[in-house]
């Protein structure tokens, strides 16, 4: 992925009208450098303003800098140029639920639905909002997690970087660990089985407080451990994330936290 950047870069800087600012941006924004990902956004749509796809990679950069409304325009602009576009529909009801406009999110919800949106993912974050009395905004951050707990990271992160969710005992809640084209990610769980545990005894004879993260730091990887969100069948187990040795480590700590909240929110859905 580094090489990709460069190459995307490079090739952006000889032609700035070129379409590479595309794969450019979203690999940035899944590697957390948002400013600099909402940068090469920007300038793309300046080239490209009647581009859809360049108007729903901003808008979805807006959404994970917390700027719901700049991202509801972007959204809205998508569906200006592809009327129906499910995933503009979709992010518009999200950033409209955030903001507690109910109403408004169920009728752009029910569109999608009636637009033809067959996926679970809408029934499932209709019924929540229809609950709102009690509902919280986990439930419709959940409501569009994939259904496959296999893909539960895979939005969250580039090519070169791949996470999973074990229990106490090591076995494979979600995620995948992918070396080459093979996932051995219950050989790595096999392995890791009872590191938790360690970590925590090892804290404890030290008087240092509770363990909050693991660097290992190896020609092939760099891979950070985290004990998994502390309730339902996670409890006692571990996150684990790899990524290429190149990645900054402030990029691999906000990449683990969003792991975290992801594996928080797929729980927390299960208990639902």
């Amino acid at each position: 992925m580094p090489d990709d950047l460069r190459l995307w870069s490079e090739e952006l800087a000889r032609d700035p009208s070129s379409l590479v600012f595309l794969p450019l941006a979203e690999t940035l924004r899944r590697q957390g450098q948002l400013d600099l990902a909402r940068k090469v956004a920007t300038r793309g749509l300046e080239r490209h303003p009647h581009n859809p796809d360049a108007h729903d990679q901003l808008a979805r950069i807006h959404a994970d800098r917390g700027e719901l409304q700049s991202a509801f325009d972007e959204w809205d602009m998508v569906l200006r140029l592809v009327p129906g576009h499910l995933g503009a529909i979709k992010g518009m009801a999200f950033v409209r639920f955030q903001q507690g406009r109910l109403d408004e999110a169920e009728q752009l919800l029910m569109q999608a639905q009636d637009g033809g949106g067959s996926d679970e993912d809408i029934s499932a974050a209709i019924a929540a909002v229809r609950r709102s009395s009690g509902v919280t905004s986990a439930e419709v951050v959940a409501a569009a997690l994939p259904s496959d707990p296999h893909l539960l990271f895979a939005d969250l992160l580039a090519t070169d970087q791949t996470a999973i969710m074990l229990d106490k005992d090591g076995l494979v809640l979600a995620g995948a660990y992918y070396v080459g084209n093979v996932d051995v990610a219950q050989d790595v769980g096999a392995s890791l089985s009872g590191v938790s545990d360690e970590a925590l005894r090892a804290t404890r004879h030290l008087g240092i407080g509770a363990w909050c993260s693991i660097l290992f730091e190896t020609e092939a990887a760099t891979v950070s451990l985290a004990p998994a969100p502390g309730h339902g069948a996670a409890a006692g187990g571990l996150i684990v994330l790899a990524a290429a040795p190149a990645t900054p480590l402030g990029q691999l700590r906000r990449l683990l936290d969003r792991c975290l909240a992801r594996a928080s929110a797929w729980l927390e859905s299960s208990a639902l």
